[in-house]
């Protein structure tokens, strides 16, 4: 009876631990994206962004190029990345042979007359069962936005509104 005790006890409890590998997973490797953009390491970014997303960009090599642009006229304009916080996964969700999640982020940014506090979320994805992740910044996407990307994407997953603040 012992045995069955144990037994039942880590049948329950394994699929806990399976969570918790995931969530620590997704939330390092959403870190390496958050801060690869802050360091401006645009390779880092390319290389955890969404692959088919790459592809309708053009390829590796011309999204490297399109963030890089982005960022140098964004530097002209005063504008700064500062920081970046990734908070803790959202639940899992089965899309097709993929998982999805919901990660939240934080950026500060110094723009010429003020700071802000960009609250956002990146919509994680993994093929392999969550050993490895890459990412869509949603920026107020919507689900339908969203399936044209990803076909098989659970309308049960809510994408939240992002929201920013000024601080002082």
């Amino acid at each position: 009876m012992k045995k069955i005790i144990i037994y039942l006890f880590a049948i329950a409890i394994l699929p806990l631990n399976v969570l918790a590998q995931d969530t620590t997973a997704v939330k390092q490797q959403a870190n390496i994206l958050a801060q690869a953009m802050i360091a401006g390491d645009y390779a880092t970014i390319i290389n955890h962004t969404y692959p088919k997303a790459v592809q309708m960009a053009g390829g590796k090599q011309k999204m490297i190029s399109i963030v890089n642009q982005g960022m140098v006229q964004m530097k002209t304009q005063g504008v700064i990345f500062e920081r970046a916080t990734i908070g803790s996964p959202g639940k899992f969700y089965k899309a097709g042979a993929e998982t999805h999640c919901i990660v939240p982020e934080n950026l500060t940014i110094k723009l010429p007359n003020a700071h802000i506090i960009s609250h956002s979320y990146l919509l994680a994805i993994s093929k392999d069962g969550g050993k490895t992740w890459s990412f869509l910044d949603l920026n107020n996407s919507t689900s339908d936005k969203v399936k044209q990307l990803i076909p098989n994407f659970n309308p049960a997953l809510q994408i939240p509104k992002s929201t920013t603040e000024q601080i002082l």
